[in-house]
C-alpha cells in the first residue's frame, strides 16, 4: 500500500498537463508576477495609502460591500474585520469570485490590510493570466471553441475567520484556479492587534513548541483509523514543524497545524490538519 501511495503522490506532483500547456501556464505566472511587481514599484507609499482609503470609502458607497461588512465581528469594540470587496465578475473565458477581508482599528491593522490587498490583487492577476495562457495552449493543442465554452474556469479568493477574542483574530485567505489543484493557496493570519504583531507557535506553546507539535502530530497519525494514509519519512512525509509551518487558532484557543494536500498524506485527505492541545 505504501508503494501505491508514493506512486500516487508522484503522479500528482508530476501534473499531467501537456508540455506546451505547462510551459505557457508557468510563463504566464512569471509574467503576471513580473507585471504585478512593476506596478507596485511605480506606486508611491502615499498613493498606496490613498488607494486603501478609497477601498474603505466603498463601505459608504456600495450597498453590497456595506451589507457584507455590517455583520462582521468587532474585536473589543475597537478592531473590526471587514469585507472590503465582495463581487463576481463573469466573462466568456472565466468567472472571478472575490471576498476580500481587511482589519481596521490601528495603523498596524491598516498595514496588514494593505498586505492582504496586495496578495488578493496578485492572486487575481495571476489566476486570470493562468486562464488566458491555458486558453491559448488549449487551442494550440487541438481544442475547439465549442469544447472551450464548456469549461467552467474559475478564479476565486475567499476568507474564513477561524477564531477571535477582544484583541486577536485568526483567519485564512484562500485563492484557487479551477484548472488544476496545483494553483491553490492558503495564507493564514494570526494577529494580536493590541500588541501589533503576528502570533507564532512559540507564543502559543512555549519554548518547546517544536517538540510539542511533533509529538502531537505523530501521535495523531499513529492513532488514525488507517495510519498508512500518512507518508513516512522515506516517502518524503512529515519530519518536523518549523517557523514556516502554517497554522490557525481555533475557537478553543489551540493552534491547528495545516499541511497542503499530498505533503504528508494521500491526496484523498485533502488539506491535513492537526490540533495541538495546550
Amino acid at each position: 500500500m505504501m508503494k501505491e501511495f508514493k506512486e500516487a503522490r508522484e503522479r500528482y506532483e508530476a501534473t499531467p498537463i501537456p508540455e506546451e500547456l505547462d510551459r505557457r501556464v508557468r510563463a504566464g505566472i512569471r509574467q503576471g508576477r513580473s507585471r504585478y511587481r512593476a506596478r507596485r514599484l511605480r506606486r508611491s507609499l502615499g498613493a498606496a495609502a490613498a488607494c486603501f482609503v478609497v477601498v474603505f470609502g466603498a463601505l459608504n458607497l456600495s450597498p453590497t460591500v456595506a451589507a457584507a461588512a455590517a455583520d462582521l465581528p468587532v474585536l473589543g469594540g475597537i478592531f473590526r474585520v471587514l469585507t472590503v470587496r465582495d463581487f463576481t465578475d463573469v466573462n466568456s473565458d472565466h468567472t472571478v469570485k472575490v471576498e476580500q477581508p481587511a482589519v481596521s482599528g490601528s495603523d498596524y491593522a491598516d498595514k496588514i490590510s494593505a498586505q492582504i490587498q496586495a496578495k488578493v490583487d496578485e492572486k487575481i492577476a495571476e489566476g486570470e493570466q493562468i486562464v488566458a495562457d491555458y486558453k491559448e495552449a488549449y487551442f494550440a493543442t487541438g481544442g475547439t471553441q465549442e469544447e472551450w465554452e464548456k469549461h467552467d474556469n474559475q478564479v476565486t479568493v475567499t476568507y474564513d475567520i477561524k477564531s477571535q477574542t477582544d484583541t486577536t483574530v485568526s483567519f485564512v485567505v484562500s485563492s484557487a484556479v479551477s484548472i488544476a489543484n496545483a494553483y491553490q493557496e492558503q495564507t493564514y493570519y494570526n494577529l494580536d492587534l493590541a500588541s501589533e504583531r503576528e502570533l507564532t507557535l512559540r507564543d502559543l506553546l512555549g519554548e518547546d513548541w517544536v517538540a510539542v507539535c511533533n509529538d502531537a502530530i505523530r501521535a495523531q497519525m499513529a492513532a488514525a483509523e488507517d495510519p498508512a494514509v500518512y507518508f513516512d519519512e522515506s516517502m518524503g512525509g512529515f519530519t518536523t514543524v518549523d517557523e514556516t509551518t502554517s497554522f490557525y487558532i481555533n475557537e478553543s484557543g489551540n493552534p491547528v497545524v495545516v499541511f497542503p494536500p499530498y505533503t504528508v498524506a494521500i491526496g484523498a485527505l485533502g488539506t491535513v490538519e492537526f490540533e495541538i492541545a495546550k
